[in-house]
C-alpha cells in the first residue's frame, strides 16, 4: 500500500437513461437520483500557493464535477448511440433523423461523448458508445475527470476512483 493522501468529493445529479438490451424493467425509460463520488490521491500535498496543505482544493474538484458530469448531464437523458429508437424521439422535427444521429456519432468518435439540446422539445441529451449502465458512467466520468485532476492539482494529485450510486443501495465503481 502506497503512503498517500486521499479525498473524496460528492455530487449528485437527476438524470433518465435505459438499457435497450435490459431482459426486464430497466429497457425502458427512466431516471435515477446518481450520487457520483470522485477520489483523489496525492503522495505530497501542496507546499505552496492557494492549495497549500491540501492534495486539491475541494472547491477545484466540484468545479470539475460540474463541468464534466452535472453541466451535460444533469436533468438530461445519458443515451447509447446505438439505441437509434431512442434517438429517434429526440430528433428535432426539422432534422433528418439519420443526419442527426451521424452528427451525434462524429461527436461520440471525436470527443467520446456527444451533449446537446438541440432535440425535439429542447431536452438535454448525452450521448456514449455504450450502454448507460453506473459501471460504464463511473468509467465515462473518470475518463473525463482524471485529467482535470491533473491539471488543477498541477500534476501532484490523481483521480483513483469514480463510484456512481445509481440508487440508495446500488453503485458502481472504476477503477477496481
Amino acid at each position: 500500500m502506497t503512503a498517500a493522501f486521499r479525498i473524496r468529493r460528492q455530487i449528485g445529479i437527476d438524470a433518465g437513461h435505459r438499457i435497450r438490451l435490459h431482459g426486464s424493467k430497466c429497457r425502458h425509460l427512466h431516471g435515477h437520483r446518481y450520487t457520483i463520488e470522485a477520489v483523489c490521491e496525492a503522495e505530497q500535498l501542496a507546499a505552496t500557493g492557494e492549495q497549500a496543505g491540501m492534495v486539491l482544493d475541494f472547491a477545484f474538484l466540484k468545479d470539475e464535477m460540474m463541468r464534466e458530469i452535472d453541466s451535460p448531464c444533469d436533468h438530461g437523458f445519458i443515451a447509447e448511440l446505438a439505441d437509434v429508437e431512442l434517438l429517434a424521439l429526440f430528433t428535432p422535427p426539422d432534422q433528418d433523423r439519420a443526419g442527426f444521429t451521424q452528427a451525434l456519432k462524429e461527436s461520440v468518435v471525436s470527443n467520446g461523448f456527444a451533449s446537446t439540446t438541440q432535440t425535439a422539445l429542447g431536452s438535454k441529451l448525452y450521448v456514449i458508445d455504450v450502454p448507460p449502465t453506473a459501471e460504464n458512467l463511473a468509467r465515462h466520468w473518470f475518463e473525463r475527470l482524471a485529467p482535470r485532476v491533473a491539471a488543477r492539482s498541477e500534476g501532484r494529485a490523481r483521480l483513483t476512483r469514480m463510484v456512481v450510486w445509481e440508487t440508495p443501495n446500488c453503485a458502481a465503481e472504476w477503477p477496481v
